[in-house]
């Protein structure tokens, strides 16, 4: 399945692999390669994850790091519309979709 990444999606996960590589070198490689897998499950099976809000939006937590990747598969699309923190400002991206 294809995939899309909003904008700030994009630029929020380009964020944190520098925040990362900062603080320790390689950390940044290490959250870009969770981020891959939690893309690639969205993409394998888009419809498996648990719906956080209706209609259609659904998220995967990374393994190691305390970030969800929030998504919607829409017309065959995995469209990723946020890389959220646990903690930080829950619900930002809800004016994405």
């Amino acid at each position: 399945m294809t995939y899309w990444i909003h904008p700030a999606a994009a630029h929020e996960h380009k964020q944190q692999i520098a925040y990362y590589e900062d603080a320790q070198k390689g950390l940044g490689r290490r959250y870009h390669s969770e981020y891959q897998k939690a893309l690639a499950r969205a993409c394998a099976t888009p419809q498996q994850a648990r719906i956080i809000y209706p209609p259609d939006l659904r998220r995967i937590t990374l393994k190691v790091f305390h970030f969800d990747l929030i998504y919607r598969e829409l017309e065959g699309v995995v469209q990723v519309l946020a890389m959220a923190h646990h903690r930080r400002q829950p619900g930002f991206w809800l004016d994405r979709f």
